[in-house]
């Protein structure tokens, strides 16, 4: 009796920590059968604009994802010469309750227009505020301003989305471009001329691919926490 009692304490102990193990892993991968719907919501960068349907953005992050085993459904929530104030304005209803998580790139047209940095700031924060109000996780992709527009503009517009980021607890990446960029290099219009349209503001075809590349992981992040947060209503 003693014996048998010896040998299976640690046969009880490894079976536990066997079946620990195997919860970690079934947590941070998607569920069999449980399809993912995430929202990509920004402007003419996520809609993709000068390109074939399938060779933008969205069609294209698809494609990446389900190459990683991601069952996920990716709306494509991007308009065209959108500002942070359309996005704000629109966020409601384009939030629907079928989306479990969302990558919101918004910025661009606000800086092509010389905004005030506080106008994106609120109309950010009233997105993020949309998506908490729902529990539903939050991937922020940050935007550079350039420096035409003087030192202290392009301080306050930086400085939106990594504090924004925090205040919300969101995934965050610094830049839709990151996967243009070498290293934490900024962005070098010169050296990636080849991946641009001839507006030298949106990618190309080629652009797009290193794009979703760089920006690849952290939407596969935003799934998991998605994941999560269904995982968890469902428990």
């Amino acid at each position: 009796m003693g014996k048998s009692q010896f040998a299976y304490g640690p046969f009880v102990w490894i079976n536990k920590a066997l079946a620990s193990i195997a919860l970690v892993f079934a947590l941070a991968m998607p569920v069999k059968g449980e399809q993912i719907s995430l929202l990509a919501y920004g402007d003419s960068l996520t809609q993709g604009y000068g390109l074939l349907e399938q060779n933008g953005f969205v069609p294209q992050m698809r494609v990446w994802l389900k190459a990683q085993g991601a069952d996920v459904r990716l709306v494509n929530a991007g308009v065209s010469g959108d500002t942070t104030a359309g996005g704000a304005a629109r966020i409601d209803w384009t939030l629907s309750d079928d989306i479990q998580g969302i990558a919101v790139a918004l910025g661009g047209n606000d800086l092509l227009r010389g905004l005030p940095p506080e106008q994106a700031r609120a109309n950010l924060g009233a997105i993020l505020q949309a998506a908490s109000a729902k529990d539903v996780p939050v991937l922020l992709i940050g935007m550079n301003a350039p420096g035409n527009y003087g030192a202290e503009y392009k301080a306050a517009f930086d400085a939106i989305y990594p504090e924004l980021s925090a205040e919300y607890d969101t995934l965050f990446a610094e830049s839709f471009f990151l996967g243009l960029q070498s290293g934490d290099a900024p962005l070098d219009p010169a050296a990636v001329q080849s991946f641009m349209q001839s507006d030298g503001i949106h990618p190309n075809a080629a652009g797009v691919k290193k794009i979703v590349e760089g920006l690849g992981p952290f939407y596969l992040e935003l799934m998991r926490r998605a994941q999560g947060v269904s995982s968890l209503e469902k428990s």
